[in-house]
């Protein structure tokens, strides 16, 4: 069976934005509503269709997948099987149109177990913390499930009841013109149950606001960005659903010796031009304790020394990055007339290449800029 492409169905262009897409959707259930086509399968066909299309072009990631490979980056799903299924899985657009849920699909959903909302909470580092882990102490204020009722909002010892008017479903029926409505019950709010002795602790709500103190594990190595989930510490899950789960947004500072790049790390340091032309040991400073580092004779301004796993950790690994040394040459601005005449006599000898003689200009130099 050969599907119709879903922008052709919905008469939008494949630039629409969601909003454009959603009022033709909207546009399109209300033509074909069945209960405005009672016996016309076509219509209802075409209902079905709408629903399929919009399913998938509401959602960013599926659209994605159909804009690349087509109904196959999607999945055969065949669609919905009824109107029901349609009703319920796009309570929100039949709201919006009739100003109350549609058919008989969110009957007692208010008192489904619900798991709670997840919450996330920005979390400022120093450098030194992210590059050596540590735990951090943080308070979290959130809605949990009352302890004294356990979320059934009922005073401890005595239960809801059943609902008289709509009979535990949430939900009465009316008829409109050509569409048979399903409204939440004006006695129970649509929750199905009505208490008659609410918890006096959180007043029949079911949860109760709290602070809640953590201690947070930030793993060596993390960068800003990252995200650190901790499982249960959301808010409080309704009708003995679970707890929603807590994100904790990494920012980390910046540090005055190092530039972060990626995992390795940038350490500039300054060079005399004597300790470049002859080599040099200069002390670098790590993450631990500072290492001497060899300078090669005839190393020019800019260049950069790798020191293998001497970066910052890959978050969960035995492996590190590496410490990236750059080397700058510092040009002297002032030179005395000892100074410049070593120079001058250097340039001399330079120019005619006696090797054996440059050198040793080279180390008169370094003693007349008090490096031996």
């Amino acid at each position: 069976m050969i599907q119709r492409d879903y922008y052709e169905i919905l008469s939008v262009e494949r630039s629409a934005s969601g909003e454009e897409i959603k009022k033709a959707y909207r546009k399109m259930a209300m033509q074909y509503h069945p209960d405005r086509n009672p016996g016309d399968a076509e219509a209802e066909a075409k209902f079905k269709e709408a629903a399929e299309a919009y399913d998938v072009l509401r959602d960013e990631n599926k659209r994605a997948r159909y804009d690349r490979f087509g109904h196959a980056g999607v999945g055969q799903q065949g669609g919905f099987q009824s109107n029901e299924d349609i009703f319920s899985h796009f309570g929100d657009i039949f709201g919006d149109l009739f100003g109350f849920s549609m058919g008989g699909g969110a009957r007692g959903r208010r008192n489904r177990p619900q798991q709670g909302s997840d919450l996330r909470y920005n979390l400022g580092i120093s450098f030194r913390q992210a590059a050596k882990g540590d735990n951090v102490a943080i308070k979290i204020p959130r809605s949990a499930t009352c302890p004294d009722c356990k979320g059934s909002r009922a005073a401890p010892g005595t239960t809801p009841e059943s609902c008289r008017t709509c009979g535990g479903v949430g939900q009465v029926r009316h008829n409109q013109g050509f569409f048979q409505l399903s409204v939440p019950c004006p006695t129970c709010q649509g929750a199905g149950e009505t208490i008659s002795s609410p918890c006096p602790r959180c007043k029949g709500r079911g949860s109760v606001h709290e602070v809640r103190e953590l201690s947070v594990r930030i793993p060596a190595g993390v960068d800003t960005g990252n995200r650190l989930r901790v499982r249960g510490e959301g808010e409080g899950g309704v009708n003995g659903g679970p707890n929603g789960d807590l994100y904790v947004v990494v920012q980390v500072d910046n540090d005055d010796t190092f530039t972060r790049e990626g995992q390795n790390l940038l350490v500039s340091r300054e060079v005399s031009f004597v300790q470049a032309a002859l080599g040099d040991k200069i002390e670098i400073p790590t993450l631990d304790d500072p290492i001497s580092v060899e300078v090669p004779k005839g190393t020019q301004s800019g260049e950069v020394f790798r020191i293998a796993g001497r970066g910052l950790p890959y978050p969960g690994r035995q492996v590190s990055g590496d410490l990236l040394v750059e080397i700058k040459v510092r040009t002297p601005t002032r030179l005395n007339s000892r100074q410049e005449e070593i120079l001058r006599e250097f340039a001399e000898i330079d120019g005619k290449k006696p090797i054996n003689k440059a050198k040793k200009i080279m180390k008169k130099v370094g003693k007349a800029m008090g490096i031996d």
